[in-house]
């Protein structure tokens, strides 16, 4: 073994704190595994907007307990530089219902104790939701939460909020990642959680905290009701730890016929009925629709593990349901909000990925349009920087399922997102209508949308796909002539006729290809492989006696048309 890679395993050693993970590289060094051990120790863990999230196990390039105290000293550090009256305002910490979770959040407060900074720690897990509404309640200097939403068991993850309430973005990440490093070369102080407790800098939340929450969403205007609570639903929070509050807040808005999947509803790091924790995944939705289809409900509807995220199968038929795409969900909520919105609330947001559909939606009904970068980072921060006397924050989405209605949370929230769809569906019922109808209506009037996302791999010897696409831009793909090109990166969005203006985004490596028959793509390069991830679009008028699903089907006929002709673009 090389003399730095021992330096550092002997050091890593002497300062984990945690008897599994060392024995855990103690068994490496025993085996002679220095492939493992280099790789393990190749660099740390990579601190940036998302936080931390990583595969659970020892070396600073996973998560574990030494890496979780090192991340939340340099936080320390680096809000007691950059937020006035840190250590009074403080960090709220929460934590889900994996393995590790509720130590790793115990070492963060540990840890910012010790820097004498405030902390208010959940006593039990809490879904991610409260965590980012806690933040603004308590107006606190930033927030914490163990988490990997949605990622398999072995993973796990640390989230953090800035003071306003939302995910963290430029250039806060690399200025916490340097107080990371520096750190790390420094020795750790924790505190006692007991003696902290006792001097007050560490506060327990317990239940009446909870209520809070539940009280803001029941006072929230954006979720008063209007229409009978007659919906029938099955539940599930897919082993994690969404069930208690989802199930109270629905019972507050009077949905009483809430059937919640036994196996999934208590928190379970190991995951043990689905195979990918992720609501989007296949099969992940199965045992929900199953208890629907066993209660005829007419909704049958899921959280993520951490409850930020949410989705719904709406029957279609006796024992048919029907997934809805994060895009549909997001018009149809975006609709049903603006719809019942006061005039000077009516800023509504989505990714650059997500359909263009809801700023057309929103076009008719006097709402202010907006659109980020991809991620919820952008889309609240944006949102918060966009307000107005006249135009005051009402909804936002992207198409991975993320939903924020109002700004009690200043993030995405599985839980009021599910209730507003619920109060949305009560609604049309009352009216004799279905979210077919009200999706069937959308589209006449603004035309089908549908979206997909290829992830397309080249040839390993594929030059940097991103120069070659620059250099070579195209002026038709298939039949349909590229009215319109915008590259992020450079700032520029470039018209067929010559004409140029500038783009205000930040600079991200995405290209869009705008078409003559209203479709689009988005090109993202990877910076690491030869590969590209695409979003597609077609937007097709319906015909006066086409049914929704003879115009969904031809939709899709024009998409797989699309894709190919777009994929025979691409250099080969």
């Amino acid at each position: 073994m090389n003399t730095h890679l021992h330096f550092q395993v002997s050091r890593w050693l002497e300062l984990d704190p945690d008897a599994h993970t060392k024995a855990e590289i103690q068994s490496l060094l025993d085996a002679g595994n220095e492939s493992e051990l280099a790789e393990r120790f190749s660099g740390r863990l990579e601190f940036g907007t998302a936080g931390l999230r990583g595969v659970v196990g020892a070396g600073p390039s996973r998560m574990n307990r030494l890496v979780v105290q090192q991340t939340s000293a340099g936080l320390g550090q680096y809000l007691l530089r950059q937020v006035k009256d840190a250590k009074v305002r403080g960090v709220i910490i929460g934590y889900d219902g994996r393995n590790d979770s509720r130590q790793f959040a115990h070492d963060a407060a540990a840890v910012l104790t010790a820097l004498g900074i405030k902390v208010r720690l959940t006593f039990k897990v809490a879904a991610t939701p409260l965590v980012a509404f806690g933040v603004k309640h308590f107006n606190a200097a930033a927030g914490i939460v163990v988490t990997a939403s949605h990622n398999p068991p072995e993973y796990n993850g640390y989230k953090v909020y800035w003071e306003n309430g939302a995910q963290i973005i430029p250039p806060h990440d690399a200025g916490i990642a340097a107080c990371i490093e520096a750190a790390a070369n420094t020795e750790l102080k924790l505190a006692d959680l007991s003696e902290a407790t006792k001097a007050g800098t560490l506060v327990w939340l317990q239940d009446d905290y909870y209520q809070t929450y539940r009280r803001a969403v029941e006072a929230s205007p954006e979720l008063e009701p209007h229409g009978k609570a007659n919906v029938s639903l099955s539940y599930t929070a897919m082993h994690g730890v969404g069930a208690e509050m989802a199930e109270t807040l629905l019972r507050d808005a009077g949905f009483d016929n809430v059937y919640s999947v036994a196996a999934q509803r208590l928190p379970d790091g190991n995951f043990p009925t689905v195979a990918f924790p992720n609501p989007e995944e296949k099969g992940a939705m199965d045992l929900v629709i199953a208890e629907a289809v066993k209660h005829d409900a007419l909704l049958a509807c899921a959280n993520d593990p951490d409850a930020d995220r949410f989705a719904v199968a709406v029957q279609a038929g006796p024992g048919h349901y029907q997934m809805l795409t994060g895009d549909q969900v997001g018009v149809l909520l975006g609709h049903y909000l603006l719809s019942h919105a006061p005039a000077n609330q009516k800023l509504v947001g989505n990714t650059i990925v997500s359909s263009s559909l809801l700023a057309k939606v929103a076009s008719t009904l006097g709402g202010t349009p907006y659109t980020t970068l991809t991620g919820f980072k952008w889309l609240m921060n944006v949102g918060q920087a966009l307000q107005s006397d006249d135009a005051a924050f009402l909804f936002a989405y992207e198409e991975a399922l993320g939903y924020t209605v109002g700004s009690t949370v200043w993030d995405k929230d599985g839980l009021t997102a599910q209730l507003a769809f619920v109060q949305m569906v009560a609604e049309l019922n009352a009216a004799g209508l279905t979210v077919w109808d009200r999706l069937e209506s959308i589209y006449r009037e603004h035309g089908f949308h549908l979206n997909d996302q290829v992830s397309i791999k080249l040839r390993p010897e594929t030059p940097d796909i991103g120069a070659f696409l620059r250099q070579n831009p195209p002026s038709h793909i298939g039949d349909a002539a590229v009215t319109l090109i915008e590259d992020i990166k450079h700032g520029k969005r470039s018209f067929a006729d010559g004409r140029t203006e500038a783009i205000d985004l930040p600079a991200s490596d995405v290209l869009t290809y705008w078409l003559d028959n209203g479709s689009r793509v988005i090109v993202r390069p990877s910076g690491t492989e030869p590969k590209i991830k695409c979003y597609y679009e077609v937007v097709t008028a319906m015909d006066d006696s086409e049914s929704l699903k003879e115009a969904q089907l031809r939709a899709r006929e024009l998409m797989d048309n699309f894709i190919s002709a777009h994929q025979a673009s691409l250099p080969q």
